[in-house]
């Protein structure tokens, strides 16, 4: 089974300092066999990220999309700018063959997607994010679950890392895949290892937006 990590970010994000190459030597460390790396509204991260280890990372994104969800994708080839119809947005993963889920979708701190969003795009994508370590309470995980239980999709799990030491709070077990289809399968055996973080942790976030805001 391959340890996951679905959900983190790198200093191409705005809200993080993690330099790809630490997010690196963080998972060998941890255990971790794959790293998404979902920057918000860029690849850059992850396509530095993989070009020093590709058999660790796969490309991902976190596409804000014009109704305020957020969108959570891995296997991406073409980076998706933000601020699409979440249609637009899920078109044109299809269209890279990406593999598509949606983040924290019940979180009411972060992202606004309505439930008639949700139940509307449920149909169009492969999963939804049934745990974040970073929702507070967890009422909006145990949500998560319930919806994709009633709407027949897959869970995925991920730590939503800005801060190296948050890697792996939200770890997938999965068997081998090596693209979206066949990642599409293996979660039907999913187990999930996973630990909330503290609410101080979104600190690290903040202390990231003002550096950078700082020494710009």
């Amino acid at each position: 089974m391959l340890r996951v990590e679905f959900h983190c970010h790198s200093i191409f994000s705005s809200d993080s300092l993690s330099e790809p190459a630490d997010l690196i030597a963080t998972c060998h460390d941890k255990g971790i066999d794959r790293l998404v790396i979902t920057d918000h509204n860029s690849i850059q991260g992850a396509l530095t990220a993989k070009a020093l280890d590709p058999q660790l990372i796969i490309v991902g994104e976190e596409i804000v999309t014009k109704e305020g969800g957020e969108l959570l994708a891995a296997y991406v080839k073409e980076e998706i700018p933000p601020g699409l119809p979440v249609k637009e947005a899920i078109d044109r993963l299809r269209d890279q063959e990406a593999f598509i889920s949606v983040s924290h979708p019940f979180d009411k701190s972060r992202g606004k997607w309505s439930l008639a969003d949700l139940l509307e795009i449920a149909p169009l994508v492969d999963a939804i994010e049934t745990f974040n370590a970073r929702c507070f309470p967890q009422l909006y995980n145990r949500q998560a679950r319930i919806f994709a239980e009633e709407t027949n999709l897959l869970g995925t799990a991920g730590s939503d890392a800005h801060a190296l030491f948050e890697l792996g709070r939200g770890a997938m077990l999965l068997p081998e895949f090596e693209d979206a289809p066949s990642l599409k399968i293996a979660m039907k055996d999913v187990m999930f290892d996973t630990k909330a973080s503290s609410p101080l942790v979104r600190l690290t976030s903040r202390y990231a937006s003002l550096r950078k805001k700082l020494t710009k």
